[in-house]
């Protein structure tokens, strides 16, 4: 713990990459007896699933340790059931965005496209894809409840944690379709941006984890407003950065196209503060561009330039300092155990650095 190295995120994913891998071994033999059609599909989650930072299980691990909770396996199988509901949250949000790559790989649903079409099989291809990856986001979600009841807590810690486990995968779906809503009436507002990151992220990432893990522990009463003001502010900064890198960050870091957010039409707070800062005309060039799936490298640019010349990118990193301060005020507190407040002081630089 006192290593200058020591990432609190690195120290669990040895973990929890074990824990996912023994249980898909063991689901993978139940669901092949089904029917061998499904190796596929399964060779299409573990892909997902070899992929990602383990940011969800982190927090909810040093929820857990901050509570007092001690160092065991049961905690890494429940932190690590996050893993599911990341896994059918990003194969869904793919569907939806249309989105061609998810962490430098094809995305769920394109897989499973190549797949019909290599096949030979009839129909069509796109639409077998988008139908075989919603049903593999609903086997994920189930799989996320399956390995949460079976990590070999107590039953009385696993009901204690229910009320947060099943509030944060509903919040996330119901972010998720504010997100889609956001889109369609084509919200340009801050506050409007702001509301979809709260519960389609902050929530999800950072401060449910935290009650979960507090919660598994026996103290989510008095630790959860200390993880709420800790977690939203921190999960904020968290998708606001990852905002700023959808547009500006290095595919070969973040996995997607350069602009993909511009071209998914995303109504993030980056966009919002570039419409109300630009001048009209570059506003309206602006909206016309955003959200159209051909948009060349130069018009991406274009739009890159925009957000940065009228303020915007500067806006967005100024409001990841203010949320990063307050995340940090809310740990000074000791009822938050030493190791752990530590840990989560270090997560706050993990989750909002300028690449990750």
């Amino acid at each position: 713990m006192d290593s200058s190295h020591f990432s609190p995120v690195s120290f669990m994913r040895p973990a929890v990459d074990a824990e996912l891998a023994d249980f898909v071994r063991r689901r993978r033999a139940e669901v092949l007896e089904i029917g061998e059609e499904l190796a596929p599909v399964l060779d299409a989650l573990e892909a997902m699933l070899a992929g990602g930072k383990r940011i969800r299980p982190a927090f909810c691990y040093w929820g857990w340790r901050g509570a007092g909770g001690p160092e065991t396996r049961a905690i890494h199988v429940a932190a690590a059931a996050l893993e599911f509901l990341q896994a059918c949250a990003l194969i869904h949000d793919d569907v939806i965005d249309n989105s061609d790559t998810r962490r430098g790989l094809p995305a769920t649903h394109r897989r499973l496209a190549v797949l019909h079409a290599s096949s030979g099989w009839t129909g069509d291809s796109a639409a077998f894809g988008q139908g075989a990856a919603v049903l593999l986001g609903d086997l994920c979600l189930a799989w996320c409840d399956a390995m949460y009841q079976s990590s070999g807590l107590s039953e009385a810690a696993l009901r204690a944690g229910r009320p947060a486990f099943d509030l944060m995968r509903s919040e996330v779906m119901a972010g998720q379709y504010l997100d889609l809503v956001e889109q369609a009436r084509e919200a340009d507002t801050v506050d409007a941006a702001l509301r979809v990151m709260t519960y389609k992220s902050a929530k999800y990432t950072i401060e449910r984890p935290l009650h979960l893990g507090a919660a598994l522990a026996g103290r989510h009463d008095e630790l959860a407003p200390v993880y709420t003001a800790y977690g939203i502010p921190l999960g904020i900064a968290f998708q606001l950065r990852d905002d700023v890198l959808g547009v500006f960050g290095d595919p070969d870091e973040t996995g997607k196209p350069a602009g993909d957010d511009l071209r998914e039409g995303k109504r993030t707070v980056l966009v919002a503060e570039t419409l109300r800062r630009a001048p009209a005309a570059g506003a309206a060039e602006f909206r016309r561009h955003l959200g159209d799936p051909d948009l060349s490298a130069e018009t991406v640019e274009w739009m890159r330039d925009l957000i940065t010349d009228s303020g915007a990118l500067a806006a967005c990193e100024r409001r990841i300092d203010r949320y990063v301060a307050q995340a940090t005020d809310a740990l000074q507190t000791d009822a938050v155990a030493d190791d752990a407040r530590s840990a989560l002081a270090d997560l706050i630089v993990a989750a909002t650095a300028r690449k990750h």
